[in-house]
């Protein structure tokens, strides 16, 4: 039998029949499975815990976390801005947000997309002096001004992190001892030049490591404004609030984090005095808010080992696999949807219906029996899910997705 990690707390207390946002699983499921279902209250809920951990700093939601279409729409209104990385992600941003409050990051933009976002006015996070070369033409072909901001590849990383994006040779940013030069260069042209997005890693569940790499990017964009001779409207602090997974983890601490950046802030260089700060999440505001419902088509034994399989796996829930940002493969929250809060009776490998063993969405678990029909719940399927998941492999359907508001 191997560990599962914490089920969310908005769940954890049910008995019997699970319910998302006052439903129960099978009502969900009645349509069809499988289908992600995403609960608007929790996400709301969210936004309310960092509003009042950390009052004075902007909050972004990164959609590239979860950009289904509904959810964006109850979520733009709840925040100040929105983080995009590509062209069809900006349309989407624009369809539910101001392009003021929308900036877009990413290394390979292509033409045609840093030209939507200077026709729309949004902010383009520069991740190279290439890029920035490129988008001053664009801009002066088009007779606009447009909006830039630079991505800085910073000299700290944040510590234990799930994925770190700085302290290193990286595809993401500008090297912090070019930037100064880059921000005079856009200045002097005429752009409108919007401050810098500074990101270092991802997934910390550690809140003074993450405090730890606030306060060092505070002072990081201290000495690259100095260094420059400009002001920063804006300096997005980046994100890397992580959420608990695995068995062992546990949550974030984000009072914690806000009362050391409210210090951090308190004593930042005089040249960030008047400027505005935000904090860009997308996992930490959606993941626990989605549940992904799949039901049991087959139940089988070989060799001493039951295997439950379900009408979806990895090409819908490729992270629960193991196989999208982890080293070692550890099990997802995971659940018996009618039997909450059961005792486990028996251990069970759940598999989807791809022809790989790559395609294992719990591995040896200690559930209550189950049967085919039944149905499973893997929980923290809000983030990196649908859209991060190979749903074409093997011409399998997509699954649905539902949000609750």
């Amino acid at each position: 039998m191997k560990p599962v990690g914490p089920i969310p707390p908005e769940f954890v207390l049910q008995q019997g029949d699970l319910t998302i946002a006052g439903r129960s699983a099978s009502s969900w499921a009645s349509a069809a499975t499988p289908l992600f279902v995403y609960d608007a209250a929790i996400v709301a809920a969210r936004v309310d815990r960092f509003r009042a951990a950390l009052p004075s700093v902007d909050l972004h939601y990164a959609i590239k976390a979860n950009p289904h279409p509904d959810l964006l729409a109850a979520v733009a209104p709840l925040v100040d801005g929105l983080d995009v990385a590509s062209g069809g992600e900006l349309a989407r941003a624009l369809a539910v947000k101001p392009a003021v409050a929308i900036s877009f990051a990413g290394p390979g933009k292509r033409d045609p997309e840093l030209e939507a976002a200077i026709v729309s006015g949004a902010t383009i996070n520069l991740e190279s002096e290439g890029e920035a070369a490129r988008a001053l033409t664009i801009a002066n072909r088009s007779g606009l001004t447009p909006n830039l901001a630079i991505r800085v590849n910073p000299d700290v990383e944040l510590r234990g992190s799930g994925m770190k994006m700085g302290g290193r040779p990286s595809p993401f940013g500008i090297d912090a001892v070019r930037v100064p030069a880059l921000v005079r260069h856009l200045v002097a042209s005429g752009a409108n030049w919007r401050g810098f997005h500074i990101y270092a890693g991802s997934q910390a569940l550690d809140a003074d490591a993450i405090a730890d790499t606030q306060a060092a990017t505070l002072a990081l964009a201290g000495r690259l404004a100095d260094d420059a001779g400009h002001v920063p409207p804006l300096v997005n602090l980046g994100g890397g609030f992580g959420v608990p997974y695995f068995a062992g983890d546990h949550p974030l601490d984000v009072e914690h984090v806000g009362r050391r950046l409210g210090e951090a802030l308190a004593t930042r260089a005089p040249v960030l005095a008047d400027g505005r700060f935000a904090i860009e999440l997308g996992r930490w505001l959606v993941a626990e808010a989605g549940v992904y419902i799949s039901r049991i088509v087959d139940r089988k034994d070989s060799g001493g080992e039951t295997f439950l399989i379900l009408d979806g796996g990895l090409n819908h829930q490729l992270a629960a696999s193991g196989n999208f940002g982890t080293v070692v493969r550890r099990n997802y929250p995971i659940a018996i949807a009618h039997r909450m809060g059961d005792q486990p009776t028996e251990t069970v490998s759940v598999v989807g219906p791809l022809c790989t063993p790559l395609d294992r969405l719990g591995d040896r678990v200690a559930l209550p029996r189950a049967e085919p029909g039944d149905l499973i719940a893997i929980f923290l399927a809000g983030a990196y899910g649908a859209t991060a998941s190979p749903a074409a492999f093997l011409g399998h359907p997509p699954a649905l997705e539902r949000v609750a508001s």
